[in-house]
């Protein structure tokens, strides 16, 4: 057999685990056995010894260097329910698909049912309770098969009047273990008389029967053009009319109806729904777990954003109920992750909040699990990043620390393993191995690095999480440093703003001075470059192309970024007792590039900053001068000058405000040279507000309307689905 190839060997050390920790084993006792015997002591031994129990690194191959922190076995698995039904529920004869007529003179006797129907059902449920046992039988002994083929002639030979009910239907087939059972809704047309009739039992009377048959049509409306075979089981829709109406009226009613046959309020916990076991809530835990399952199935196959959004807010108000079936909760919370994820506007909005109210409502377990799954959905959704998806990268991120400040003490579990996973990383850059270069300068790495960053910032005030501060903060100094070119000025900016946004918010001094510095140093101050023709975009671009650092824009925007960063920096300490220490040196290396460079309009935010900086030093100077306390008493050196700093009138917070207005327009005039061609996409994503949901609901019902013009539309959305996730 000859040498693996390269592909092989890769694959070979990242899929095959066995093989490598074989190989390790192995090194391991080669190694022990040319080693000097224990007799010898010595400080060589003791040294190697030393050696042996040093800690292994937590990545060892890049290759294995995913920021996901979660393996495959993290997963959770599904918990049934007791229940293997796939939504279609058993009708009673007195559940007659009429017309409008027919059904006005069956609506009086409705509630009463007849003495031979039950029996009726009595004896189709116990066809079907022997005919699960035979099945059971084939699968255990070949034989007994061959023997029920033989005998099947004899079967069919029997007298069809005398195995007829008294529709007349032939029951006879129930006993064929080749063919799908019958329903007693299978082959009706439903009109939409019948389905109005029926509807206006339901919220009048609570009919069980009835809502049996409604629910069924409600599964076919939901299925229709995603199943071959579903008039096998289910009702046929007959018109547009119809299936607007079986939507409509299950969506926005199903709710209060199932509430009211159970006699609960709007307001009811989990245990209540736990505790349900009378008869009455075995009789409707099957329809409600039909209506869940037939909505769940409609999820997944409508695209329309509006739709889809109005289905998870009626699924919202009834998420309650989801605790009587563990198995659907894990489906919902992935038809929620994935639209909260690859959707946008309203929907990702509707999908986030059905995301938060199941980690509040299910217990600390399904809190757990519903982290690990939406981390995952936010690090595969930030592998790429244009100016059309930055908005909802920024949304599923702040959304995402939201979800994570619902319980802090076992989300900061993840936010530590994921610093230990980024610190790893960056370990093996140090090494000056290609890829992990690669891996630390991508939107992966950076947007993970941002999102923690956050949640620090969030929390750090009112909770010690000084254990994952420091690790963020020498991984963001780790990757300033790494990539100190030229071309990696939108990294290094973000890692200083990251600096910044943790001293802010913990109230911690990070030098970053010198790292800003650096930025302004590195641009040419002698030479003026020529302007660029086509435009970046450094809100969406992490190393700048080869011809840029020799660009009039690289040399400009490096001035302007170092004198923002600078002055967000100064601006945390401008009222503190040692600012005019920790601005000295800075100061100093700001004149000596002013003097060093010819361009004018490079040097004129230069001095302005100069300028502002050392007015502010004199002013505190003065204000230091004539205090009483000493340094030792902290207390007081806190409290130095906060009340100025309060009213936000110093000289300093202005011309950090007019630094700050002449940022963000320069910013959007940028944006919007670079993103012109991908203007339509951005409006089309915008997200919606809360306060607005109620608005985009009644949207919503139009759009089922509109769509349900044209039932058979239903197959080509299923197509388009499957096209979409390829």
């Amino acid at each position: 057999m000859g040498k693996l190839g390269k592909k092989a060997r890769k694959f070979a050390k990242k899929h095959l685990q066995t093989v490598m920790k074989q190989k390790r084993k192995f090194k391991a006792i080669h190694k022990k056995k040319n080693a000097p015997r224990a007799g010898k002591d010595g400080p060589e031994d003791q040294a190697g010894d030393t050696k042996s129990t040093e800690r292994t690194p937590l990545v060892e191959n890049i290759e294995d260097a995913s920021l996901d922190i979660f393996s495959s076995e993290d997963d959770y698995d599904t918990v049934g329910d007791g229940s293997d039904s796939d939504g279609v529920l058993s009708e009673e004869s007195s559940c007659v698909y009429a017309g409008e007529s027919e059904m006005e003179l069956h609506s009086e006797d409705v509630d009463q049912g007849s003495e031979l129907s039950i029996q009726n059902q009595k004896i189709y449920s116990e066809l079907l309770a022997k005919k699960k046992r035979l099945e059971v039988l084939k699968r255990k002994d070949p034989r007994f098969e061959t023997f029920l083929q033989e005998h099947i002639n004899g079967l069919e030979s029997l007298d069809n009047e005398d195995m007829s009910d008294e529709d007349g239907t032939s029951n006879h087939d129930l006993l064929s273990f080749t063919d799908i059972t019958p329903s007693p809704n299978a082959g009706k047309l439903l009109s939409t008389s019948t389905v109005k009739s029926w509807c206006q039992i339901v919220k009048e009377q609570q009919n069980l029967s009835v809502m049996r048959g409604l629910l069924n049509a409600y599964r076919s409306a939901c299925h229709y053009g995603a199943e071959s075979n579903a008039s096998v089981s289910s009702p046929a829709i007959k018109n547009k009319e119809t299936f607007c109406s079986i939507l409509l009226f299950m969506l926005s009613e199903g709710d209060n109806i199932f509430r009211g046959l159970l006699g609960i309020s709007s307001d009811c916990k989990k245990q209540t729904i736990l505790e349900l076991k009378s008869s009455k809530w075995e009789s409707v835990k099957p329809m409600v777990k039909s209506f869940f399952t037939s909505t769940l199935f409609l999820l997944n196959q409508f695209t329309d954003a509006d739709i889809l959004a109005y289905t998870l807010n009626r699924l919202r108000v009834s998420l309650v109920l989801f605790a009587a079936f563990p198995s659907l909760q894990w489906k919902l919370t992935e038809v929620a992750v994935r639209l909260w994820a690859t959707g946008g506007g309203t929907l990702s909005s509707c999908s986030f909040l059905v995301l938060r109210d199941m980690s509040s409502t299910f217990g600390n377990d399904f809190y757990d699990k519903c982290l690990k799954k939406t981390y995952k959905a936010v690090i595969s959704r930030c592998k790429a990043v244009d100016p059309s998806s930055i908005n909802h990268i920024e949304y599923i991120k702040n959304s995402y620390v939201e979800l994570c400040c619902i319980d802090l003490q076992r989300s900061v579990k993840v936010a530590l393993a994921s610093a230990q996973k980024l610190a790893a990383i960056l370990q093996l850059g140090l090494q000056s191995k290609e890829e992990a270069l690669m891996k630390i300068c991508s939107w992966e790495y950076v947007l993970c690095i941002d999102l923690w960053v956050k949640y620090v910032s969030i929390n750090i005030k009112e909770n010690d999480l000084h254990g994952l501060l420091f690790p963020l903060i020498q991984v963001i100094n780790g990757v300033a440093k790494l990539f100190a070119g030229q071309r990696y000025l939108p990294l290094r900016v973000k890692c200083i703003q990251w600096l910044n946004q943790l001293s802010t918010s913990s109230e911690i001094f990070i030098p970053v001075s010198s790292l800003a510095l650096d930025i302004l140093e590195s641009s040419n101050a002698q030479e003026v470059g020529k302007p660029v023709k086509d435009d970046v975009n450094l809100s969406t671009t992490l190393k700048l192309p080869k011809y840029w650092p020799k660009k009039w824009e690289f040399q400009e925007e490096c001035v302007l970024a170092a004198v923002e960063l600078l002055c967000a920096h100064f601006l945390q300490w401008s009222h503190h007792i040692s600012f005019p220490d920790l601005a000295t040196v800075p100061v100093i290396r700001l004149k000596q590039y002013y003097e060093k460079s010819t361009v004018e309009s490079l040097r004129r935010p230069v001095k302005r900053l100069i300028d502002q900086v050392e007015r502010n030093m004199d002013f505190v100077q003065r204000k230091r001068d004539d205090v009483s306390f000493s340094p030792v008493d902290q207390a007081a050196a806190d409290s130095f000058l906060q009340g100025v700093k309060r009213d936000d009138k110093s000289p300093f917070i202005q011309y950090y405000k007019s630094i700050t207005q002449n940022a963000v327009t320069r910013k959007l005039s940028t944006n919007g040279k670079t993103s012109v061609p991908n203007q339509k996409k951005v409006e089309g994503k915008k997200r919606k507000s809360p306060q607005k949901l109620e608005d985009a609901s009644a949207d919503s019902e139009k759009k089922i309307a509109k769509i349900s013009e044209n039932p058979s539309t239903g197959s080509q959305q299923v197509v388009k689905r499957k096209k979409q996730r390829t």
